[in-house]
């Protein structure tokens, strides 16, 4: 895993396609701006995890 420290304003750039930017901190909450191809699937790990479930229990079936 790579560990990165950013402030607001800074972003990260992923396969020169996808920028993930700091837009506000506040408190313990990160606000993220992603800026991203249209085809590229993105989503929030606990909504992953569920879409990942439920695929595996309608593979199950």
């Amino acid at each position: 895993m790579l560990v990165l420290t950013r402030r607001t304003g800074e972003s990260i750039i992923i396969d020169d396609t996808i920028e993930i930017k700091v837009l506000k901190i506040k408190g313990s909450q990160v606000h993220l701006g992603i800026d991203a191809p249209r085809e590229a699937i993105v989503h929030r790990r606990e909504v992953w995890l569920r879409i990942q479930a439920e695929k595996s229990v309608a593979n199950d079936h």
